[in-house]
């Protein structure tokens, strides 16, 4: 294993470098969002679940844009380095808000510039392997992003526990992402000759990919309506007793166990099959979503249940996009990642809408066991009616 990814190409390694320092700028100021919405800016679940479905769903519309660029175009750097200067520049900016309304504006910014760079970055990490390495690219990827999300919340946590504020966390968050911006500049444009058929003309109506890319499509969508934003899962974490400060520690951790475990699994989809990891990993977060919907008072138990949350992120992240790759001609691959990011964000606005209006309205255990049937109900439809499909290609 240490030698496969010792060997893998130097694109993969400076995209994974810079993903590494761009989450430890985001995750020093993530989990510490829904604490400053609640106890700063006096905002409620709504809010929060306004701000992110908003943000997430913008960024996913320029996602299939900037992906649709990459495939007409081998000049993709530039968006890469636009979205992640974008974005290094607006999370500070959470600093100097007043309102709820200010965080969704910073957001907002963060998930334009995540917009413009995706798609490109992931057809990139695509190009530079050949189809027995994806998962294990994408894999070692997720595994740099994941280490970067454990050093930002123990920065963060630190910085709480010398007595800093939240705003002053927000402010500091520039340092990580300057370097992100000029770690960017060293990036290349794929180098390889033009594929010998042109990218087929783009259409709403998908028809230019196989059917089994559309389906896979279909279930993404409805397992991530019952997957709303991760500030959810702290939020919750703080509703049952976890102290202020160990908010940070224990996402550090998730991306902890994520981190170490993404490189391993995201490979294993490369010899046991994508679909069988995605199923597993989603059948991990249906238990999970259930036993945080009904527990009560135990603050202990969140400590492994959020470990096996990271299994859960290792397991699917990598392999997820993989299977994107695997299910696509080359030549169209940042359209279908774009399309891949298109169906997730946007169904995470109604997804964070629903479960802050289930979670204010009824009880949290409503709102979480409706992301646990979403989950299994996927794993269902992904395993008896997309990967049938998908042995036809």
């Amino acid at each position: 294993m240490i030698a496969a990814i010792r060997k893998l190409p130097r694109t993969v390694w400076l995209l994974g470098v810079i993903s590494l320092m761009n989450d430890a700028a985001s995750d020093m100021i993530y989990p510490l969002v829904p604490l400053y919405l609640a106890s700063v800016l006096m905002a409620g679940p709504k809010a929060l679940g306004i701000i992110e479905g908003i943000a997430e769903a913008v960024s996913s519309l320029l996602k299939l844009f900037a992906g649709v660029l990459a495939d007409r175009t081998r000049h993709v750097k530039y968006w890469v380095l636009g979205g992640y200067t974008i974005a290094g520049f607006a999370r500070p900016l959470l600093g100097l808000t007043t309102s709820w309304l200010g965080v969704l504006a910073c957001r907002f910014a963060d998930r334009v510039g995540k917009g413009l760079r995706s798609a490109p970055r992931d057809a990139m990490l695509a190009h530079s392997v050949g189809a027995s390495e994806r998962g294990l690219a994408f894999g070692f990827h997720r595994a740099m992003d994941n280490f970067g999300a454990v050093i930002g919340p123990l920065a963060a946590a630190t910085m709480l526990a010398a007595g800093m504020s939240l705003r002053h966390i927000f402010l500091w968050a520039i340092v990580p992402g300057a370097i992100v911006i000029a770690l960017a500049l060293f990036l290349k444009d794929d180098a390889a000759p033009r594929p010998a058929r042109k990218p087929a003309t783009f259409s709403w109506t998908l028809r230019e990919f196989p059917p089994a890319f559309r389906r896979y499509l279909l279930v993404l969508a409805l397992f991530t309506l019952g997957n709303s934003s991760n500030m959810f899962l702290l939020l919750r974490a703080r509703d049952l007793g976890l102290p202020q400060v160990e908010v940070p520690v224990l996402w550090a951790m998730v991306s902890l166990v994520a981190a170490l475990l993404s490189t391993p699994l995201s490979a294993l989809s490369d010899r046991l099959g994508r679909t069988r990891l995605i199923v597993s990993g989603w059948i991990v977060y249906a238990v999970f979503y259930f036993i945080l919907g009904v527990q009560h008072g135990y603050t202990w138990i969140l400590w492994p249940m959020f470990a096996g949350y990271g299994v859960f992120l290792a397991a699917t992240e990598g392999a997820e996009k993989a299977l994107v790759a695997d299910l696509v001609p080359r030549e169209s691959s940042g359209t279908a990642f774009g399309w891949y990011n298109l169906v997730v964000g946007l169904f995470l606005l109604p997804a964070s809408i629903v479960f802050g209006w289930l979670w204010q309205m009824e009880s949290p255990m409503f709102a979480f066991g409706f992301g646990a049937g979403c989950a299994i109900l996927a794993a269902l439809l992904l395993k008896i009616w997309v990967e049938p499909a998908r042995a036809a290609i």
